[in-house]
């Protein structure tokens, strides 16, 4: 598969993706029109958890994020040998942040009312910390958002606002 940009395109602005195309998704999901996640290698790569979007006309796009584009060592334009199969494994919720969650009623209700991939994008973002501090302060901003119904995406916005602000 060939790397490709997004142009102007909303929020997907400047994202890097390769095309997954009917025949494969077919022979993974035979008839499917939503998003699912795989697991597989860019080149000798490997990634999971991967979420897929469709394009329509049963096309789906994999997003190439930062750590696949290091790993491959590729941009926009390369090609990359691609090996996918369905990742049907559940994802944990870390038993620190559960934890933290368990302390703030609010935050774990709305918390639990998200869809699991949105769960997901927090539990994936504190689990990027090198440091027990840098995941405590996460944790801590998540469970003040969490508790103000913000989703991960309010939550960065509201945050980059407040940073203009000064």
């Amino acid at each position: 598969a060939t790397i490709l940009k997004f142009g102007s395109m909303g929020e997907k602005t400047g994202w890097s993706y390769i095309e997954l195309p009917r025949d494969v998704v077919g022979r993974l999901i035979p008839g499917n029109k939503k998003a699912f996640r795989i697991k597989g290698f860019l080149d000798n790569f490997p990634f999971e958890q991967a979420s897929t979007m469709p394009l329509g006309d049963g096309v789906f796009i994999l997003a190439i994020n930062a750590e696949m584009r290091k790993g491959t060592h590729k941009k926009e334009g390369a090609t990359v040998q691609v090996r996918i199969e369905l990742d049907t494994a559940d994802f944990e919720i870390p038993e620190d942040f559960t934890e933290w969650l368990e302390a703030g009623d609010k935050a774990k209700a709305f918390f639990e009312s998200i869809p699991k991939s949105h769960q997901r994008y927090w539990v994936n973002w504190l689990g990027a910390t090198k440091t027990r501090t840098t995941r405590e302060s996460r944790m801590s901003r998540a469970i003040v958002a969490l508790s103000q119904g913000f989703g991960f995406a309010e939550m960065l916005r509201a945050e980059k606002e407040a940073k203009l602000r000064g």
